[in-house]
């Protein structure tokens, strides 16, 4: 999430109650996820595993719960408590959740040529580019940016909150909600099936790509990377963080799990489990998904454990 103007990092550390050290003179630009920190952002850690990680990131400003570390030279880090409530506290500060009671909100965009259906909901600071089919019963929610010639399909909900909680056990409230403040983007051409979930992200940006289509009932989850041209059947469960380059067909029930790659122009077949990284080019089957050829070779296998067992015994 960038901020509208940059917020001196003073201000930030009385916000939060932090002690600031380091470059006290800077000014912060957003705050990220440390997969998507650029020089500017803030960025949080409350575990000494990930201390490193995020004090040798691009990030310019790190809240954490130590002073027990080694500040790389022009970088600021602030030190509070508890970093994950001083996340909440920032995020509640600069994106506070903007209520309206009309369908359609006075800060949204249309753009020429797009027809809105009865019953759809259309969020704050919402823009949508020309000759849109938006059917009944769509929720577009706050700063989603949707492109030219989009079709979303009746009951579908674009820019729903992450999936994202802190699990941490040393507190009252085990799943503690991390505060979404992304945002969700459509570009040229999409069509978005009926009764489909697409998450924004969670400090960044969930998208997906110019002429990419979504059957019914496909989730897309926060912060995922969707490229051009790509068909996912019915079903399909994209986890969060995941990138899925130009051309790739996933078809139905296919769940793909969190933070991989898919390379541009695989296939994956239905019913398929993908759980690591998968080569361009190729098409896949099974659970967890392999080269579809060896998995057909493996199950004529299998079909014949009884038939060799048989011959063992006998």
């Amino acid at each position: 999430m960038k901020f509208s103007s940059p917020v001196p990092v003073t201000s930030i550390a009385k916000l939060i109650g932090a002690q600031l050290i380091g470059n006290e003179h800077a000014n912060v630009q957003g705050i990220n996820e440390i997969h998507v920190v650029e020089p500017g952002d803030l960025v949080f850690v409350d575990h000494p595993k990930y201390y490193d990680a995020c004090l040798n990131s691009a990030a310019s400003f790190i809240i954490i719960n130590t002073s027990d570390v080694t500040v790389p030279e022009g970088k600021t880090i602030l030190v509070t408590k508890d970093p994950f409530e001083s996340y909440l506290t920032i995020v509640h500060h600069f994106n506070p959740v903007l209520k309206t009671t009309e369908p359609i909100a006075a800060s949204a965009f249309i753009g020429e040529g797009t027809y809105i259906m009865p019953q759809v909901f259309i969020g704050n600071h919402v823009r949508i580019g020309k000759n849109c089919s938006i059917y009944p019963g769509v929720c577009i929610l706050d700063n989603t940016i949707i492109g030219d010639n989009v079709i979303i399909q009746a009951g579908s909900i674009i820019g729903s909150d992450a999936f994202y909680y802190n699990t941490k056990k040393n507190r009252d409230q085990w799943f503690k909600k991390m505060e979404s403040c992304g945002t969700v983007v459509l570009e040229d051409g999409v069509e978005i099936g009926a009764g489909c979930t697409i998450d924004r992200g969670v400090t960044s940006v969930t998208k997906i790509g110019a002429g990419t289509k979504l059957d019914n009932q496909v989730h897309v989850g926060h912060d995922a990377i969707i490229g051009k041209n790509c068909l996912f059947a019915a079903q399909v469960g994209i986890a969060g963080g995941t990138t899925i380059e130009d051309g790739v067909t996933l078809w139905g029930q296919v769940g793909v799990n969190k933070t991989i790659t898919i390379g541009a122009g695989a296939v994956v077949l239905g019913k398929s489990g993908v759980a690591n990284h998968l080569e361009g080019g190729k098409v896949y089957f099974g659970a967890p998904a392999i080269e579809a050829s060896i998995k057909r070779k493996e199950l004529v296998w299998i079909k014949r454990i009884p038939e060799l067992w048989k011959k063992v015994m006998d």
